[in-house]
């Protein structure tokens, strides 16, 4: 046992699980950057959707396939960490690979809902100046075309 390691039946609780991480292992590190560049792209790709639907579905596949890394990884450990991490109820990878690629996710779907709220309002705020626009068009009598969703009918101005 190295020193700092402590034993699994000294993990009482989920903080004392994360404690027992060696963080400076040089993969988690490089994992936690990976995280960290796949937040910066999707903050940075806000106006790109097409990139956001990529992004979103390679880390979606990510997830799906996290039960088989974990058994990949449990079973190769020791070429790439100084811990075997591995657990077959996936605590560890859920942790530290699962949990920030959902927090990405969900940051994503956020984003498209934003949008589309915006859009909608946008949509709305310019069939209303429409509506207006024709009215001072055509004050007096005639016919004026309803907006769009209100079945496309025309009705009489008073």
């Amino acid at each position: 046992m190295h020193p700092g390691q402590i034993e699994v039946n000294e993990i009482t609780g989920y903080w004392t699980f994360l404690a027992s991480i060696d963080w400076l292992d040089p993969w988690l590190i490089g994992l936690i950057c990976i995280h960290i560049l796949t937040t910066s792209a999707a903050l940075l790709s806000r106006n790109n959707t097409n990139f956001q639907v990529s992004l979103f579905l390679v880390l979606l596949l990510a997830v799906y396939f996290s039960e088989g890394i974990n058994e990949y990884a449990a079973t190769n450990w020791k070429t790439f960490s100084k811990q075997q991490y591995f657990d077959s109820n996936g605590l560890f990878i859920s942790t530290v690979f699962s949990i920030p690629i959902l927090l990405n996710c969900m940051f994503l779907i956020g984003t498209w809902l934003y949008s589309s709220t915006q859009l909608m309002a946008n949509l709305k705020t310019a069939q209303i100046k429409e509506r207006l626009r024709q009215e001072r068009l055509n004050p007096s009598g005639g016919t004026l075309p309803v907006a769009a969703g209100e079945g496309g009918k025309t009705i009489k101005s008073e």
